[in-house]
């Protein structure tokens, strides 16, 4: 393994594997990282696995799990190449590259936009922060379009933002639909972001912002129209059960934050629930889903 010795922000693991064969290694030596990336052309039969970690990953195990896998499915092992990642203040950058978004309905910008708000657009002003939910990534696009959608439908009355992040998905229901929202999440930071967000645009007296344990946070008697969740696909589909017992008679809950071959997997896990995928926004490699309750609560 090739060894960058420079001060790490962060360390870096890259290598290229065969396309057919690349969920298996990054499942494989993803373990305890960060963020992992693939990259490459399907059709050339390779990609360029990357995995990032704040913290020096072991060389040897890694090389380890690379050999094991590589020798399971009778392969050459590839070489791989850890990095050092010199420190950058990403949310100084983040800020300066963060043009304002059109997204349906909404008008999506930073604080350090000076241009007017064009006619007929819904603003939010959401700045980068350490909270995820800028509105750039495809599953935060894919929730605010089926929002969009169930508005064309009517306004649900009682909502939920479960996983709420920076918040902008409470945002975008409090403007839209003119009703309150409740938005959750475990982690101390993304409240207090989430908060400072409601704040600036105006949405205090309509979003209750709560930090608590997913839905051992609400009371079990509560119910609820519409029940957003931007999360990922095995926490999703865990939460299936908790969520079904909160959705009220003909509501609906938007999921997003899997790709595409994870959809079956959680659209089953709520199809065991009694919700039915109703609609299904693909942005890429991202789909949100839209179940919806056709039956009576479970007991």
């Amino acid at each position: 393994m090739g060894d960058s010795e420079r001060a790490p922000g962060s360390w870096r693991v890259s290598m290229q594997v065969a396309a057919a064969q690349s969920d298996a290694f990054a499942d494989a030596v993803g373990d305890g990282a960060d963020a992992i990336s693939l990259h490459g052309d399907a059709d050339a039969g390779v990609y360029e696995l990357a995995l990032h970690f704040r913290q020096r990953p072991d060389p040897a195990a890694l090389t380890a799990r690379v050999a094991l896998l590589s020798a399971a499915f009778g392969l050459p092992v590839p070489e791989a190449t850890i990095e050092a990642v010199p420190a950058t203040d990403w949310l100084a950058a983040t800020q300066a590259a963060f043009p304002p978004l059109r997204l349906g309905q909404f008008w999506i910008h930073g604080s350090h936009v000076t241009e007017p708000r064009p006619v007929g657009r819904l603003p939010l002003q959401i700045d980068a922060t350490t909270a995820f939910g800028t509105g750039e990534h495809p599953t935060t696009e894919g929730c605010l379009r089926a929002l969009a959608g169930i508005a064309k439908q009517g306004a649900p009355r009682r909502i939920l933002d479960m996983g709420c992040g920076t918040g902008i998905l409470a945002l975008a229901a409090a403007r839209l639909f003119r009703k309150p929202v409740l938005a959750v999440d475990l982690d101390h930071e993304a409240v207090r972001v989430a908060r400072i967000n409601a704040r600036v645009n105006g949405l205090s007296q309509a979003i209750r912002i709560r930090q608590g344990d997913g839905f051992k946070a609400l009371p079990k008697t509560a119910r609820y129209d519409l029940i957003l969740a931007n999360i990922l696909a095995r926490p999703l589909a865990d939460m299936a059960p908790a969520l079904a017992r909160h959705l009220a008679p003909g509501g609906r809950a938007i999921l997003s934050g899997l790709l595409n071959r994870q959809a079956s997997q959680v659209i089953a896990a709520y199809r065991r629930q009694g919700l039915v995928l109703r609609y299904r926004h693909v942005v890429g490699d991202w789909p949100t889903l839209v179940v919806r309750r056709l039956s009576s609560l479970p007991t």
